[in-house]
């Protein structure tokens, strides 16, 4: 079914997203391969068990993990890891989270990272009846605060990858896994959003989660890799607290379609269509008025490029949230990168473009860009009321 088709049949907004692998946008486009996969598995019946243990194999290959399993999203992996860390495999301890009377239920994370992914990563750790612990402070954490936050009544430690973390001050992966694992606490790695599926666990990590969504193509899922005790432990949680998080057939076999399909993607052709699309933006806007175009690689080392566009409100009449705000508003919606604008910047991301799309982006901007300059008075709002805004949207319940 064309686009256009879907947006009509189901009443969407025929939405261009320039943001990312964003979960509230859809993630990412679903390769064929897995969507082949789904299809393949949703009129038979299968043992669950059986699916999740072709899918350890097929991690374990790709990964260098001793195992895994595939998850119904990172965040839920987060729950499900860290419960494995409270109960072990004490099936009783299993169905009585959460449980607040567990002497051992301590779960350490830099205050840099307690980030939220549209979630607060401290949630996903406290659903599980643990007690998540911040260390040091958000723009500073060293060796010591890690070594002697560490006590009797810690059970984990949890580093998050993202480009929402704090990007300096903070312990590298390899010394944290160090110092964790001196005193006997595994570390779990929140690596959703990253490109390289051996580099955690290759730098120390006992449990690193994927998403199975967002760079590999896959449907909504988490991929969850590490030490074969750590992950039966995790995987006991489904007959706990993980069961209102369960999987079903058809992301399993998506999601091993999309790691299968991995090992053979051409990342080079891919890289090549991405730089001529920046390519692109970057000659169509850098000479627009109140506008400075630039190339940035991505923050947690991605091998991939986003176009960032800074916005200087005295010349282009406009600021960069606003603009942001109408290319949303417009039709199509063009979902950009904007998690900065207060900062008068936002990115262009060109993972997820289908063909010719980036016309039409180059095309939305320039057209958005020419209203404010043209209008009567500056397309100006502060941010202050944009924030209020966005609260409000959230509340909102569509009709």
């Amino acid at each position: 079914m064309r686009e256009t088709e879907l947006a009509r049949d189901f009443h969407l907004t025929p939405v261009i997203n320039v943001a990312g692998t964003m979960t509230y946008l859809g993630a990412s486009i679903v390769i064929p391969e897995a969507i082949a996969a789904m299809q393949r598995i949703l009129p038979e019946f299968v043992k669950m068990e059986e699916l999740q243990r072709y899918a350890s194999g097929v991690i374990a290959q790709l990964t260098g993990a001793e195992a895994g399993f595939i998850t119904a999203s990172s965040a839920s992996a987060i729950s499900m890891a860290v419960a494995g860390c409270l109960t072990k495999d004490n099936l009783l301890a299993v169905e009585k989270l959460p449980d607040d009377s567990l002497t051992r239920n301590e779960v350490l994370v830099q205050a840099g990272h307690l980030v939220s992914y549209g979630a607060p990563v401290e949630q996903a750790i406290r659903l599980t009846g643990a007690k998540c612990v911040s260390i040091g402070q958000a723009t500073q954490c060293a060796p010591y605060h890690l070594e002697n936050s560490i006590n009797e009544r810690t059970v984990a430690a949890v580093y998050v990858v993202s480009h929402h973390v704090v990007d300096h001050g903070q312990i590298p992966l390899s010394l944290f896994c160090q110092i964790a694992h001196a005193r006997g606490v595994p570390v779990i790695v929140d690596a959703a959003s990253e490109y390289d599926l051996q580099r955690f666990l290759r730098e120390g990590a006992d449990i690193v989660i994927y998403s199975g969504h967002k760079f590999l193509g896959g449907p909504t899922s988490g991929i969850v890799a590490g030490k074969k005790s750590l992950i039966r432990h995790a995987w006991l949680q489904n007959r706990g607290i993980a069961r209102g998080m369960k999987v079903g057939k058809e992301s399993i076999c998506g999601a091993i379609a999309a790691l299968q399909a991995w090992q053979t993607r051409d990342h080079h052709a891919v890289r090549e269509r991405e730089t001529n699309i920046l390519r692109l933006w970057a000659e169509g806007l850098q000479d627009l008025p109140g506008i400075h175009v630039s190339l940035e690689a991505d923050p947690t080392d991605n091998p991939l490029e986003r176009c960032k566009i800074t916005v200087y409100p005295d010349r282009a009449r406009t600021t960069a949230w606003d603009l942001s705000q109408a290319l949303s508003a417009g039709t199509p919606s063009v979902i950009v990168r904007d998690h900065m604008a207060e900062k008068g910047y936002f990115y262009l991301d060109p993972c997820n473009l289908h063909h010719g799309q980036e016309v039409t982006v180059l095309k939305r901007i320039i057209e958005e860009l020419n209203a404010a300059l043209s209008g009567d008075k500056p397309a100006i709002t502060r941010f202050e009321d944009r924030l209020m805004q966005r609260q409000q949207a959230a509340l909102l319940w569509p009709d």
